[in-house]
């Protein structure tokens, strides 16, 4: 077994992934979106309350548009629910968006790629038994 960071990860030999989730689930939520035009607005909207509850409103303009690129793209190569999960812990806001995309192309480049690596403090994707989940990280400065 293997941890791989900073994306909290557990990798096991067999190849299968496993989330590390923080203890204290007072700053998780999870959400599942319909694979329908307003899952977007409602990611964007959902996550603007979200970090104001959690007093990270500071970052509600950088992780709106964040979501906003990743949601737009599970909308565009998945057919089926959007999994969409917000995290505030050790000093990091995490976001994950899970969809059913099959296709194993890790060399795409697109605007959602040239965001992330621009604005995030760090990003990846990875591939799980139901498709493909890209999660990226900002900085939540005291926030423990």
């Amino acid at each position: 077994m293997k941890l791989m960071t900073p994306n909290r990860l557990l990798a096991f030999a067999d190849g299968l992934l496993a989330r590390v989730w923080p203890a204290g689930g007072d700053r998780t939520a999870c959400w599942v979106l319909s694979c329908e035009p307003s899952a977007e607005p409602s990611a964007r909207r959902i996550t603007r309350n979200r970090l104001v509850q959690w007093g990270l409103q500071h970052q509600a303009a950088v992780a709106d548009l964040l979501v906003s690129e990743l949601v737009t793209n599970a909308l565009r190569h998945s057919g089926d629910k959007i999994r969409f999960m917000l995290a505030a812990e050790d000093g990091l806001l995490r976001c994950e968006v899970e969809h059913a995309d099959s296709s194993r192309a890790r060399d795409r480049v697109g605007r959602e790629h040239l965001l992330l690596a621009d604005l995030a403090c760090c990003w990846g994707t990875a591939h799980t038994c139901e498709g493909k989940v890209v999660w990226f990280e900002l900085p939540a400065p005291g926030l423990v």
